[in-house]
């Protein structure tokens, strides 16, 4: 638990950042982004703060806007008139910046001759913290300035007071679920960060279940999240940088790396693609990746995502910054290439050489995926007296009949597969049997017998689709690749399956994310990488870390008993 207490400190002067930030200013930003870090972490670390504060202009950019889009024009508070509080009066404009919520609740009293009032808002924070470590504290105490000063002596919190200087800012740390105390007389707003927000346990996630190894899984909450990439990675290099971002949800995001090993280029570019994000809302990390990808309009993605807290922990070492949204179990991670789609946390927990032939067989089902609709639709259209004669025998007793030509077929056929997977994925888990009974029998078998759609024909697609599911994070993009093969195979026959095939490979030849080749480490070959690729070298010959991209750093591991 002590070590859960270094963690809360260290990642966030995060309460600000992780609750919602008061806007900042150019001159402020320096300071706000990388605060959760350490400061003595290394030379580097200091540059890439330095670096950091190069795009305060466009935070302060962006906090302006999200000002416009409320309407207020308030001073961000550090240059404006020195504040002389009226409890009052400023009760009157919280409530005011507020949009005179109903679940804003106030409590007025007395403290020393003095007005105070506490205003925060309802189920948003810990009452019983608040009556217990805040309230009755302060009522025995002698209330006098320095008043934060004061506070801090008298009150029981362990995180450190902030301050607001105008309604404008305070009413921000409300909405985020921080309390706000406000003192007749004083020159600033007080916060308290009492936060209680409902989240679900950390349980195994759905997404990546495991037969050995960890099984917690990320939650929709960052503290949580970052608290399980630092139980990981126990080390002071480990930096996390927090950032706000959303004109009206606010949502804390935080960048997470290792000082030293992570490429300072990529961070930057990281931070500032999340600094320059002016939308109205950030509700989960997928909107960021959408920032985050250097091509926009792609087919494969350009970042990978995890639920694990291994897998992100394993990446971050590995030289890759991650990025932690509030409210998302899915944490982001660039640079990205595409053979991280093929390895698996259980490739690391179990032996060598079977973790190779999975790999392998991951693989071939992603071929046999892409092609073999389409070489299905080449070989009976056009290359039928290929075939062995006696698969052609069965094949034709087997679509004699058909009223469709086998490219419309196969097509019905994917396009009946994709409504049944919609439709699995949208229902009631309760009523999964039943969509199996209907898929199965009523278009499957009974379509079959009724001469509409030839057997063959459903076994080819239920391979394909079979193979699509062994590499999860290329799903949709596996589909529109297999239904454009097979529109291709249809009108240029097997010919246009090698030239699509041809295609497909150039482009991701030429696809990077952050100066990571996509095929690396085969497109280019890097020798080195290999040794963690389709087929897996032991783990204490994996003596340095990725070439494949750009970090800092590649000695991972000293080569000592490793014969």
């Amino acid at each position: 638990m002590e070590k859960g207490n270094g963690t809360e400190k260290k990642t966030g002067s995060a309460t600000s950042a992780i609750g919602g930030l008061k806007p900042r200013t150019a001159a402020m930003d320096g300071k706000k982004v990388g605060s959760g870090s350490n400061s003595d972490a290394s030379g580097e670390r200091d540059s890439n703060a330095n670096a950091g504060s190069g795009n305060s202009s466009t935070v302060g950019r962006s906090d302006s806007t999200a000002n416009a889009g409320s309407g207020k024009t308030g001073a961000s508070g550090d240059g404006g008139e020195e504040l002389n509080i009226n409890v009052s009066e400023e009760l009157k404009k919280l409530k005011t910046a507020l949009s005179n919520s109903d679940d804003i609740l106030t409590k007025e009293f007395e403290l020393c001759g003095k007005k105070v009032a506490i205003v925060h808002m309802d189920n948003m924070i810990n009452k019983e913290l608040l009556e217990r470590n805040i309230i009755m504290p302060l009522m025995s105490a002698e209330l006098k300035p320095p008043y934060k000063q004061t506070i801090a002596n008298t009150v029981y919190f362990a995180e450190e007071i902030t301050g607001a200087k105008d309604a404008e800012a305070a009413a921000r740390k409300v909405a985020a679920g921080d309390t706000v105390f406000l003192i007749d007389g004083a020159d600033e707003y007080y916060i308290f960060s009492l936060r209680q927000i409902e989240k679900r346990a950390v349980t195994e996630p759905p997404t990546s279940s495991v037969l050995k190894g960890p099984r917690d899984g990320f939650i929709e909450d960052i503290k949580t999240n970052i608290s399980l990439i630092r139980r990981r990675l126990r080390h002071p290099h480990l930096v996390v940088e927090n950032i706000q971002t959303g004109r009206y949800s606010n949502t804390a995001v935080s960048i997470v790396y290792l000082g030293g090993v992570a490429d300072p280029n990529v961070v930057e570019k990281v931070r500032e693609r999340i600094n320059n994000i002016d939308t109205d809302g950030i509700l989960d990390s997928s909107y960021i990746v959408q920032y985050l990808e250097e091509r926009k309009y792609s087919l494969f993605g350009g970042a990978g995502s995890s639920e694990k807290p291994d897998i992100v922990a394993a990446k971050i070492l590995e030289g890759r910054v991650a990025v932690v949204a509030d409210g998302s179990p899915m944490v982001v991670t660039v640079p990205f290439v595409l053979l991280e789609d093929f390895q698996d946390s259980n490739d690391y927990y179990a032996k060598d050489i079977s973790s190779s032939v999975f790999r392998v067989l991951r693989l071939l089902s992603a071929i046999m995926t892409v092609m073999l609709p389409g070489l299905y639709v080449a070989f009976t259209t056009y290359m039928y007296h290929l075939l062995p004669i006696k698969f052609l025998i069965t094949l034709i007793n087997s679509v004699n009949g058909i009223p469709f030509t086998p490219p419309v077929e196969m097509l019905l056929v994917l396009l009946l597969f994709e409504i049944l997977n919609q439709a699995s994925l949208r229902m009631p888990r309760f009523l999964g049997i039943s969509l199996s009974i209907v898929g199965a029998i009523v278009l499957g078998e009974t379509a079959v017998k009724a001469g509409l759609i030839s057997s063959p024909a459903v076994l080819i697609s239920a391979l394909s689709g079979i193979g699509l599911f062994c590499v999860p994070s290329q799903v949709n993009s596996f589909t529109v690749l297999r239904i454009l093969y097979v529109f291709v195979a249809s009108i240029l026959g097997l010919f246009g399956v090698i030239l699509c095939s041809m295609a497909l490979l150039t482009y991701l030849i030429n696809f990077t994310s952050y100066g990571a080749p996509y095929l690396a480490p085969y497109a280019p070959v890097i020798m080195p990488d290999l040794k963690d690729g389709f087929l897996k070298a032991n783990q204490q010959l994996q003596n340095t870390r990725p070439y494949s991209f750009p970090n800092r750093n590649r000695h991972r591991q000293s080569t000592i008993g490793t014969e």
